[in-house]
């Protein structure tokens, strides 16, 4: 695959075609989907997988070499990359990051309201003689870490894949070094787990847009020369587990009590938030007058009670719901994602089991 520093340097030089560097990223074994052409959220899901309920991680598409449910269907097999993009060789490429043992910090340089200070670096006392004016992105909150900890701005790591995102933000590659021990995906604007205001983590659970992907936005363009993910350092790692992002499982766990929960059918929750998650998708054929934030909200907010009651897994609901918001109203990430997050956490903290799932 031609190195992407050479366009980023010169400007002129051809883009590498997006099969050719799914083809190089599964070379690495990491796994590699397709996403919808001219976006950075997945290809869609079959009109199977579309109206049947079911588990993404368990979709018999799957085994049929169909890419429904984004980061689920990712593979490393060449002959499946192949027929993927001989279908749609203009789709772009994710990353899925936990099979990967990526763990990428996605900068954002949105616009928004500046939150509290105790929501800019979660667990993190700003005082209030810390002066913050001109504070407006994760690319301060990030450096701010950073100085808090009086370690290098990962945003200035050189040592490191960096990828300029086409809104202006930068994705920041690192390879976690220690397997065992799992980072769940997160947003900065999650009232639960967030490394710092509009710092995303993307890890297990979650997947990143390949260097040179190009979208109706712009160009994902790697910078500086380095184009392999560094080791995490070990402060972020720390940070990270500060923060409640590890997932790591017990050397030795032993017989562990189960959870109690009222028997439920097979899908039956999975089926309820499909139905809700249908209502949200039906919202793309309008722009306005659809009702789509109080779906979403609606959608969500159920997804984290199921979840919190143990009858769905979160991160996955959380994929099926960002992929429909984005379906819907491709042009509002960022504020659907801090919908999505606020109405799940919302939702869990209020676990239920709704009539008729028993």
């Amino acid at each position: 695959m031609q190195r992407p520093a050479d366009t980023a340097s010169s400007g002129v030089a051809q883009q590498p075609r997006p099969a050719d560097v799914a083809r190089w990223l599964a070379g690495r074994q990491w796994p590699v989907h397709p996403l919808a052409p001219g976006r950075k959220t997945p290809a869609a899901n079959c009109e199977q997988c579309r109206t049947r309920s079911h588990e993404p991680s368990n979709c018999p598409c799957h085994a049929q070499g169909l890419w429904c449910h984004g980061f689920h269907s990712a593979t490393t097999e060449l002959t499946r990359i192949a027929a993927w993009w001989g279908r749609e060789p203009r789709a772009g490429v994710g990353v899925s990051c936990g099979p990967a043992h990526l763990v990428v910090l996605d900068v954002d340089a949105h616009a928004a309201q500046v939150p509290a200070r105790d929501r800019l670096l979660p667990g993190i006392r700003i005082p209030e003689q810390v002066d913050l004016a001109g504070l407006a992105s994760g690319f301060d909150t990030l450096a701010l870490l950073a100085a808090y900890r009086q370690e290098p701005n990962p945003a200035e790591d050189e040592t490191t894949l960096r990828v300029r995102t086409p809104s202006g933000g930068l994705h920041i590659w690192y390879v976690n070094p220690e397997p065992a021990v799992r980072y769940r995906s997160s947003t900065g604007s999650s009232p639960r787990t967030a490394l710092a205001w509009q710092v995303d983590v993307r890890a297990h659970g979650g997947y990143v847009v390949a260097p040179t992907t190009r979208t109706t936005a712009g160009l994902y363009t790697p910078l500086g020369a380095v184009r392999e993910p560094a080791p995490l350092p070990a402060w972020l790692a720390a940070e990270l587990r500060r923060t409640g992002h590890a997932i790591q499982a017990s050397p030795n766990p032993g017989p562990q009590p189960r959870r109690q929960v009222r028997p439920t059918r097979p899908g039956a929750a999975q089926a309820l938030l499909q139905s809700l998650v249908e209502t949200v998708r039906e919202c793309a054929g309008q722009a306005e007058g659809t009702g789509f934030t109080e779906k979403l909200n609606r959608a969500a907010y159920t997804a984290g009670g199921l979840a919190g009651a143990g009858h769905l897994n979160q991160a996955e609901a959380r994929q099926e719901l960002t992929e429909a918001a984005h379906y819907a109203r491709p042009h509002q990430t960022r504020r659907s994602e801090t919908i999505i997050d606020a109405a799940l956490s919302a939702g869990a903290s209020r676990p239920f089991h709704p009539k008729g799932l028993a």
